[in-house]
């Protein structure tokens, strides 16, 4: 990444696959590492980022949707933060802090910064013990387990038209039924 930035080229670089065999914990930090450095490094792409598993000899769905979260937070590090007159906010901390409710909870531009500048993950839990013990305990995988079913289940608009889908298949064993490839009329 550093050196096509220094000679103007894009570069792609691999990155996000682990060794471990199922998304666990090394799973975790493996990815993690190699997507951060990558990314920081200024690649243009990045890939084998996401769901890759067992030194790029399997990979699994649950991750792919895990990795989203992972991705989506790593990224929001690459951007970095913004140091504006705006986002110094010395006027809204005169506002709170003199005279003020003494917090930032409720200021308008509080939530207009978490919107923009905060990552909230789809099946990361950001639950407090108590509503996590009450809402029977998930962990990572059995969330991402559940998104992956919902997104298995869910329509899939196809890219191909039907006459191009009838070529393929009549080419090459497709295994697949036409209803399942999702609405090719929209193709």
């Amino acid at each position: 990444g550093q050196m096509g930035r220094y000679y103007g080229l894009p570069t792609g670089i691999a990155a996000g696959m682990a060794d471990a065999k199922l998304p666990d914990a090394q799973s975790g930090y493996e990815k993690a590492y190699t997507n951060v450095l990558a990314g920081h490094s200024g690649a243009n792409l990045i890939y084998e980022a996401a769901g890759m598993h067992a030194s790029l000899l399997g990979c699994c769905l649950e991750s792919y949707v895990i990795d989203n979260d992972m991705l989506g937070a790593i990224n929001r590090t690459i951007r970095g933060i913004e140091i504006t007159e705006e986002s110094l906010s010395v006027d809204t901390i005169r506002d709170v802090c003199i005279g003020g409710p003494s917090h930032f909870l409720g200021h308008n531009q509080t939530m207009t910064l978490m919107q923009r500048d905060y990552v909230y993950p789809e099946v990361g839990d950001r639950l407090s013990p108590k509503e996590w013990n009450e809402m029977g305990r998930p962990d990572l995988l059995e969330m991402a387990r559940t998104k992956v079913a919902e997104i298995l289940s869910g329509s899939r608009p196809s890219h191909l038209s039907l006459e191009m889908d009838r070529q393929i298949r009549d080419h090459f064993p497709v295994r697949l039924s036409e209803s399942t490839m999702g609405d090719a009329e929209a193709a």
